[in-house]
């Protein structure tokens, strides 16, 4: 274990090193944004491979062993069987002296075509000055999500090595290429692999994710799970001529229509029946956590261009997007919604919903509280009419334990490098594999964010600014000192 003093000559010493090569390792994003590695799209599953084994390369440039597991292959919906991407085990020092971490990240990207309203081509890096001073964004499709933070990793490694400095921890790497589609296999693999690649692991690290404010570093603590509804209605086996049938049937639509608005109240409270009931109480030193939280309402306000939230103060806003359960309505399936006008019954419609879950819900209990609402309200309306209701998915929530030896670590170091203490912030989407990891391996996870909130992932024009990839590089060359000195 380092003294502080020679660690902090280690330090400046590693941050030189990696401002002085910025333009290596945006070399290196720039040639993997380049390939259209997006796991969604079929065709594009030959470059996902390609992006997989540049990755492996650039891990064994390294020093590390690699090992590419196969996970074999899945069938699209379609009836096509697609080979699936491999997931790479790497493993770089032993030192029995030193942690080990292991560092999760994925390589795939969403889809994205210039003609969806990129500024530039998704797939050429292109570094344009932004609407502040000194801020430089790096635009491409996979910029933030997920290919600049696996890489400021890696060059974090690299700088110990070049600098020829011992390493503080011992590094493993699990690295996939369908995160975007779901991860297909990856469960099973870390099962499979749970006593042997992942039983020496200490901990481990997600960056997956963006901070809460363009500005200012954050550290993610826990995310919302979720569990998606159908809300089938059927009425007969063909759609049916409103001039002929209309005014003599129970019409499908009508009851879904009834049944969708049934499930929330104009304030957004949710109105099924003991939903909330097993909601964790909110303690004091959790609300603590959200007073010095840097979040501008009237900027998130106008980024998502709504005219008005549902609640007027920073605190109840993250709360309702944090730690209580939401319900969304997203569309329904077998309506007409083309432009135009026609006067169709359907006999079947199908609608789609999904409610966010919160640490001690229950996902059975929830289908059930759901079905039983659902049920209720449609036997009052006395149609003949089918109901079919399913949970065709269901993601449980992950939380830590924010005073956890790593949220120490990466506190200090995000303390070295910015200058600021960073605000502690849940998702309120999900990341099931942050959940996955702590169910599987029962190790800490953390989730170590080096993108800021404006990145867009999934968006036109995704970019992570030159600043936040190169000071996220020391972030983590920074957080390996730290953890290996509380360690």
């Amino acid at each position: 274990v380092m003294s502080s003093s020679s660690s902090s000559a280690s330090e400046v010493e590693i941050f030189q090193y990696i401002d002085a090569h910025q333009s290596d390792f945006i070399k290196d994003l720039k040639e993997w944004v380049a390939v259209e590695s997006d796991s969604v799209q079929p065709h594009l599953r030959k470059e996902v491979m390609r992006m997989m084994a540049l990755a492996a390369d650039r891990l064994a440039a390294l020093g590390a062993t690699v090992n590419l597991v196969n996970l074999g292959s899945h069938q699209l919906p379609d009836g096509q069987v697609l080979p699936l991407p491999s997931v790479i085990l790497g493993e770089l020092g032993k030192d029995p002296q030193n942690p080990t971490l292991c560092f999760y990240g994925h390589v795939d990207v969403q889809p994205a075509k210039k003609e969806d309203g990129w500024n530039t081509d998704p797939y050429t890096l292109t570094e344009i000055d932004g609407v502040h001073l000194f801020i430089r964004n790096l635009y491409g499709r996979g910029a933030t999500d997920n290919k600049g933070p696996v890489l400021a990793w890696i060059n974090a490694v690299e700088t110990f090595r070049a600098l020829k400095l011992a390493m503080p921890v011992n590094f493993k790497f699990v690295i996939e290429g369908m995160e975007e589609a779901g991860s297909l296999g990856l469960e099973k693999l870390l099962e499979e692999e749970n006593q042997s690649f992942f039983f020496d692991i200490d901990y481990i690290v997600i960056s997956d994710n963006l901070w809460l404010s363009n500005k200012k570093p954050a550290l993610t603590y826990g995310s919302r799970g979720n569990a998606c509804f159908f809300v089938e209605v059927e009425c007969g086996s063909k759609d049916l001529h409103s001039g002929t049938f209309g005014g003599i049937i129970h019409e499908p639509l009508l009851d879904l229509i009834a049944l969708l608005d049934s499930l929330v109240d104009s304030t957004g409270h949710i109105q099924i029946p003991g939903i909330y009931d097993s909601v964790a109480a909110l303690t004091e030193e959790e609300r603590k956590l959200y007073e010095s939280i840097e979040f501008d309402l009237e900027e998130h306000r106008i980024n998502c261009g709504v005219k008005k939230f549902l609640y007027g103060t920073k605190e109840e806003i993250l709360l309702h997007l944090w730690r209580y359960p939401s319900l969304s309505i997203h569309g329904i399936e077998g309506a007409f919604h083309e432009p135009g006008i026609k006067t169709v019954i359907p006999a079947k419609v199908i609608g789609k919903f999904s409610i966010r879950q919160v640490p001690n819900m229950d996902l059975s209990v929830v289908k059930q509280q759901v079905v039983e609402h659902l049920e209720g309200v449609f036997s009052k309306r006395k149609s003949p009419n089918k109901l079919k209701v399913s949970m065709p998915l269901g993601a449980k929530p992950w939380l830590a334990d924010v005073n956890d030896l790593l949220y120490k670590a990466a506190r200090k170091a995000i303390k070295t490098v910015f200058g600021e203490d960073p605000d502690f912030i849940r998702d309120g989407s999900t990341v099931p594999v942050a959940r996955m990891f702590q169910t599987i391996t029962q190790k800490s996870v953390m989730m170590l964010p080096i993108g800021a909130a404006d990145d867009g992932e999934h968006s036109q024009n995704e970019k992570i600014s030159r600043y936040n990839y190169i000071e996220g590089t020391k972030l983590f060359a920074s957080f390996f000192l730290e953890l290996s000195k509380l360690h």
